[in-house]
This record gives structure tokens, C-alpha cells and sequence, in this order.
């Protein structure tokens, strides 16, 4: 009888320990997934689901928050919502002695905070965060050894180290801690320690370099080079076109984009011809652009960045003096599409400037220089503002646009000491109205005096840039000035 026992046993704990393995049809799948080879990620999935597979069930919701994220379709979003709760409960079910079983829950609840956001469903998305949190803490101390663990830990305790300030007592009310430079220490730990999960802490470093911190000129070519190893992995050249392009380097960004993977097996990407889109419109190459932008729109499913394109479009007709095929596309910017993501709340707010009360002239030529700036197109951009002054202009948000435009260029040109008296001067035309123009003045000579070893200066510049109350590049400009502020310890 105690044979018989002894046996039941040991086939029970070799059932539960099979709850989670991560074998290597699941590996080969996870790598699938990550380089937006979606459909045949599944197909490497559906036997171990079939066993119960509680690695299975992880990476399946990997492959949902994937399709959504890049599809951006609200139906799908309806339809696979519920999956959310079943593989949580499936998940509740298995063995809780081991470390996949918290990590794995942590996960699905991570993934559709990424995708609640992007469907403007913020306080869940929240909750979802709040427990995914929780989850990974309880797991690293019950296995504090368990690397995959500091992937998502890192990511998290970047998102809380980068909380505006006026947040951070909601974080720890809730008892969410984190700071960025811990959390960006956790990623440098599964790069070094763990081969399968390192392509993926690598981007996570990278992207919160190049949209939470400041992003420097070793961190592009890290992101080239590790386009460059993978070149089969259409999820790096997305998000590496994407850095390059946030960091005004247009033209290595549609290096490529012009090299990206194809095939029947990868999911169609319509923001690629956005990405297209946009590099084209900072060269000034408007009909081009035009086509980039009406291919996008003819391919995506999503309701972001569509007042954005319609914009985009206008502008295209608009700086070509074709004012009247502009105006119609200010009326698509106002009726189409959402106002989630910050580019489509700053179209918004322009086509309602514009129907109110137009734009002078003057800003065709702020805008061209713009364009041409954050595409890292310097020369054409300082040789449209060469002709004129802050005199040249009566409205005193021109006057600190033009002002915010020049120094931003003598920034990127390397020539920072001329720059900053036009930050400077930005942000005192800016302070009456809080325009955005002084907060991302104030943003940009925080880095200037960091660069120049300078922390007290610094500071102060970032705290000022925290300071502006509304505008509509707050989330992003608060976000990177408090990440600035916890790497001076603050």
C-alpha cells in the first residue's frame, strides 16, 4: 500500500512540475512572436496548450497583446478581452510552487496593461499594472534566482521611476517602488544572464533610453547594431526606425525601414508606411509623403494616429501653398479618429486653432523648420530660419516657437552654448500662457547643464519643466524630466 502511495506521488509532483515548461518548440515560438511571425508562433503553440501548458497559455497571450498592439483594431480588442480572465484563472490553478506560475500571471496581466492603454482604458490598465507589480514582487522573494522575473521588474520600476512628481505619492500609496536606474540595472542582468529573454531586455533598455532618458549617440548604435544581428526580426526594425526617428535621425532610421524583413508569414504592419510618411514630410518631399500617408490609412484598422495623418496630409498641402486642398483635411482631423496618444491631442488642438482663426504665414516657415529638425535635417532647417528674427513674428507664441526651433537646432548641430539663450528666451515668452514651447525649453537645458557636469543647474531646469500645469506634450515632457531627476538622485 505505501508503494502504491509513494507512486501517486511521484506521478502528482511530475504532472505539476509539467505545468510549466518552457521547451524548445515554446522558445522557438516566443522568438516567432517577437519577430511578428504571429501565425506561425501559434501553430508551435497549439499542442502544448492542448497539454495544459502553462508556458503555452503565457505566450499565446503574448501573441493576442502582439496583434492588437500592432493592429490596433477595437473589435479585436472586444474579442479578445475575455481571454484575459480564463488564462488568469487557468493559471490560478496550477502549481504555485513554481516560479513560472506568479511570472506567467504577472505577464498576461502586464501585456493587457499595454494594450488597456492603448485603447484609452487607463484605469484598468492601471489595476492590471498594480498586480502584475505585486505578483513579481512576491515571486522574486519566493525565487529570488529567477532571472526571467527581473524582465518585467525592470520595465515596471522604469515606468514608476519615471512618474511625474506630483504622482509619485499615488505610487507609493499603493505601494508601487521602483527608481529607473534600478530598474534599468534588472535589464542589464537578463541581457548578461539570460539567452532566451536577452533580445527583449535589450529593446526594453533601449526604448526607455530613447523615450524616457536621454538617448546618446552609443545608444543609436546600439540600436543599429542590434538590427543589424537580427535581420529577420521585423518587431526590432519597427521599434529601431522608431528610436532613430525620436532622436532626429531620419535618414538612418529609412536605412532600415528600406531593409525591413517581408513575407507572407510576418503581420502586416501599416505604421511602417506612416514611419515612411513621416521621414518624407521632413525632407520636404510632400508628394511623396502624401502617398506614404494615404497608404497607411488605407491598411490600418485603428482609430490612433488618424487626426495625426489627416494633419499631416493638410500640412503637406498647406506648406506646397495648395490651400485649398489643405482646408477639407483640418474638418477630417476634427471628425476622425481619437485623442490617446499625444500626436493626435496636438493635431486636434491645432485644427481647432486653425478652424477658429487660421495661421499667419509666419508659421509656414516655424513649420518647415520643424519638420526638417526632427528629422535631423539641420541645414535645411537653420536656412529656413536664417531670414528671420523674433521680430519677424507678432504673436508671441511664434515668437517662442521660433525661439525654441533655433535653439533645438544650434542643440543638434553640437553648438549648445548658443543655444541656450534661445531656450532661454522661449521660456520667458512662454510663461504667461504655459506653452509647451517653455516646457520643452526647460527639458532640453536640464540635459544642456547635465552635459556640462552642472547637477544643481540641471536640476532646476527639470524641476522647471515639471512645473508647466497643461499643454499638450505634458505626459512625455513630465516623464523624462522626472526620469532625469532620479538619475541625479533626486
Amino acid at each position: 500500500m505505501k508503494l502504491i502511495w509513494l507512486g501517486l506521488l511521484l506521478l502528482s509532483s511530475t504532472v505539476r512540475a509539467a505545468d510549466f515548461a518552457f521547451t524548445p518548440t515554446l522558445q522557438q515560438a516566443y522568438t516567432d512572436i517577437l519577430k511578428l511571425n504571429v501565425s506561425t508562433g501559434r501553430q508551435a503553440l497549439s499542442g502544448e496548450l492542448a497539454r495544459r501548458n502553462g508556458v503555452a497559455v503565457y505566450l499565446d497571450n503574448y501573441a493576442d497583446m502582439v496583434t492588437l498592439l500592432v493592429t490596433d483594431d477595437r473589435q479585436l480588442f472586444d474579442r479578445f478581452s475575455p481571454r484575459q480572465d480564463q488564462r488568469l484563472d487557468l493559471l490560478q490553478d496550477m502549481d504555485e510552487n513554481s516560479p513560472w506560475q506568479r511570472f506567467a500571471q504577472a505577464e498576461i496581466r502586464l501585456q493587457w496593461a499595454f494594450v488597456k492603454l492603448k485603447f484609452g482604458e487607463e484605469v484598468s490598465a492601471c489595476w492590471d499594472i498594480i498586480r502584475s507589480y505585486k505578483l513579481l514582487e512576491e515571486n522574486r522573494r519566493r525565487f529570488p534566482g529567477f532571472v526571467p522575473n527581473e524582465k518585467s521588474l525592470g520595465v515596471l520600476h522604469i515606468l514608476i521611476g519615471s512618474v511625474p512628481e506630483n504622482y509619485t505619492w499615488v505610487a507609493r500609496l499603493l505601494g508601487l517602488r521602483g527608481s529607473v536606474r534600478e530598474g534599468m540595472r534588472e535589464l542589464q542582468n537578463v541581457v548578461q544572464k539570460d539567452p532566451l529573454y536577452r533580445t527583449e531586455a535589450r529593446l526594453f533598455d533601449l526604448l526607455a533610453r530613447a523615450f524616457i532618458l536621454k538617448f546618446t549617440p552609443a545608444d543609436a548604435e546600439q540600436v543599429k547594431r542590434l538590427v543589424a544581428e537580427n535581420p529577420d526580426n521585423l518587431t526590432l526594425h519597427f521599434f529601431g526606425a522608431r528610436m532613430l526617428m525620436k532622436d532626429g535621425r531620419s535618414e538612418e532610421a529609412l536605412q532600415i525601414l528600406q531593409r525591413q524583413p517581408a513575407g507572407p508569414s510576418y503581420m502586416p504592419l501599416a505604421f511602417l508606411d506612416y514611419m515612411k510618411g513621416e521621414i518624407a514630410i521632413q525632407k520636404g518631399a510632400y508628394p511623396q509623403a502624401l502617398t506614404y500617408y494615404k497608404a497607411f490609412l488605407n491598411r490600418y484598422k485603428g482609430r490612433n494616429f488618424l487626426k495625426d495623418t489627416y494633419y499631416k496630409q493638410f500640412l503637406c498641402y498647406w506648406l506646397s501653398n495648395d490651400d485649398q486642398r489643405a482646408a477639407p483635411l483640418i474638418r477630417q482631423v476634427m471628425q476622425t479618429g481619437a485623442t490617446v496618444v499625444e500626436a493626435d491631442k496636438a493635431a486636434q488642438k491645432f485644427a481647432e486653432t486653425y478652424s477658429r482663426k487660421g495661421y499667419s504665414a509666419n508659421q509656414k516657415i516655424i513649420m518647415k523648420a520643424r519638420l526638417a529638425t526632427d528629422g535631423g535635417y539641420l541645414d535645411s532647417a537653420l536656412n529656413a530660419l536664417r531670414p528671420y528674427s523674433e521680430a519677424s513674428f507678432t504673436l508671441p507664441a511664434e515668437k517662442a516657437e521660433f525661439m525654441y526651433r533655433k535653439g533645438r537646432i544650434f542643440q543638434r548641430r553640437g553648438e549648445i552654448d548658443a543655444a541656450i539663450p534661445l531656450y532661454e528666451r522661449a521660456i520667458a515668452l512662454s510663461q504667461t500662457s504655459q506653452l509647451a514651447y517653455g516646457a520643452t525649453s526647460a527639458l532640453q537645458l536640464g540635459y544642456i547643464f547635465q552635459q556640462k557636469r552642472n547637477p544643481a543647474l540641471a536640476r532646476q531646469y527639470f524641476k522647471k519643466a515639471l512645473s508647466y500645469k497643461k499643454h499638450e506634450y505634458k505626459n512625455s515632457i513630465d516623464n523624462k524630466a522626472k526620469a532625469a531627476l532620479n538619475e541625479l538622485g533626486e
